[in-house]
């Protein structure tokens, strides 16, 4: 037996840790070139052009997303975490360069993934399987994933990681943030420097399979005996730190269900939601990607299957703590009381001023008026996400606000603001108070 062929094109990913550097820094260079260039001729002709006009252009926003998508790994990884999409911290002149950075990457060359397959499981491996395909079913930054059955009749998913990830990480991660520097975009005042390291931190993270194997069977564990969700079981045999198989779980894409019935779209959208609050304040343990892709609906049993723990963090005691307070006093509409508990959680800082106090605080009211709501919340009806990314791009467009909340903070905004998208995307109407008070008395 041999691996089916893809039919789609493939793209080879660079492995070599200084073709990679020589690739994207080649890009950097390029982009400085090009606004060094730019800028000099608008000079002559008397105009002063800001350094985001200068490297915004169509060439470079062009070369850039076309670059990232084919160093795949954390380069493009990274490009994702910055998207506005999620109520991130970037001003939204890259939303286009992070829009097509969400999209499939190309999967590898079946040549370069036998490669990498031969590399971890050894000569003849193939004979391992009934079945292989070559066409994986999703293809994204740190690697692809492929159906298998093995010769016992065991049916399998197979994520592979793209040869040459790990050990570029600290370099793509480096070259991205001469970019960010470049570009003039990031707040005045704002140091990218612990941003950018613990993006390093959390992508070496996610590239060793191994990690998320062993979180893959924690979360297994922890909700066992929670009907409505099902999490893939690990097939140790075959896992390695740059493949993870695991058992394949049927499902649709949880985006699927837009057209389906308004009672099941409120269902699954209102147990995503109530998992997203039992993950915080329950568990301690959060799966923090909130891509849509992670999630899948099983019509058969009605479970929703939950995918890629790569990113998954445990929450502190103490931000758990203030969260909770953060909840109860949004909740109750008490403004000084939510200052209070955002100053507890890294939100602002104790010196932060006033203004950008209160910035916070109403932005934060606009993430909690679901839980305000008397009965069921309308996600179709009411424009939140709008909201919500109008006023976090007011506060990054207002360079004099330099505070930059916890590493912690973010990611956790992130997976709420996610779990909204996905709500309104499914336009579900849900009561959200009932779904996170049982939480909110530890």
């Amino acid at each position: 037996m041999s691996i089916e062929e893809s039919g789609r094109r493939g793209l080879a990913v660079p492995s070599g840790r200084l073709a990679r550097v020589a690739s994207l820094g080649g890009a950097v260079t390029g982009i400085a070139a090009d606004m060094a260039a730019r800028g000099i001729g608008q000079a002559v002709r008397g105009r002063r052009p800001s350094l985001r006009d200068l490297m915004l252009t169509p060439g470079n926003v062009g070369r850039l997303t076309d670059e990232l998508a084919r160093m795949r790994g954390a380069a493009m990884k990274l490009g994702q975490l910055l998207s506005m999409d999620a109520g991130d911290m970037l001003p939204p002149e890259l939303a286009e360069v992070m829009a097509r950075l969400r999209a499939d990457a190309a999967p590898m060359p079946p040549k370069q993934l036998k490669a990498v397959l031969t590399a971890a499981w050894g000569v003849g491996w193939i004979r391992r399987f009934r079945s292989f395909g070559g066409t994986p079913v999703a293809a994204a930054s740190i690697g692809q994933v492929h159906r298998a059955v093995t010769r016992e009749g065991e049916a399998l998913a197979v994520k592979v990681q793209y040869p040459g990830v790990r050990a570029s990480i600290d370099s793509d991660v480096d070259n991205v943030g001469a970019l960010l520097r470049l570009s003039g975009l990031m707040p005045e005042g704002v140091d990218p420097a612990p941003f950018l390291a613990e993006a390093k931190r959390q992508l070496h993270e996610e590239a060793d399979y191994g990690q998320e194997a062993t979180q893959l069977q924690r979360f297994g564990a922890l909700l066992a005996g929670v009907e409505d969700f099902r999490v893939p079981a690990l097939h140790a045999p075959l896992s390695t730190r740059d493949v993870l198989a695991m058992s394949y779980e049927p499902g649709v894409a949880v985006e699927a269900l837009a057209g389906e019935a308004q009672a099941l779209r409120d269902g699954v959208s209102a147990r995503l939601l109530e998992l997203c609050f039992r993950e915080i304040f329950g568990l301690g343990l959060v799966q923090t990607d909130p891509n849509f892709a992670n999630y899948r609906y099983d019509r058969e049993s009605g479970a929703i299957v939950l995918l890629d723990f790569g990113a998954a963090r445990t929450v502190p005691a103490p931000l758990c703590v203030a969260l909770r307070q953060l909840m109860k006093a949004a909740m109750a509409d008490d403004r000084t009381g939510m200052r209070d508990a955002s100053v507890a959680a890294g939100f602002i800082g104790p010196d932060t001023a006033a203004h950008h106090a209160q910035a916070v605080v109403d932005m934060i009211a606009i993430g909690a008026s679901p839980f305000r709501a008397a009965g069921v919340f309308d996600f179709a009806g009411d424009a939140l996400p709008d909201r919500m990314r109008e006023a976090g791009t007011a506060l990054a467009l207002d360079r004099s606000f330099t505070h930059v909340p916890p590493m912690d903070i973010l990611y956790l905004q992130r997976k709420l603001a996610g779990m909204y998208l996905l709500a309104a995307r499914l336009k579900a109407r849900v009561a959200l108070r009932p779904l996170i008070e049982p939480w909110l008395d530890g």
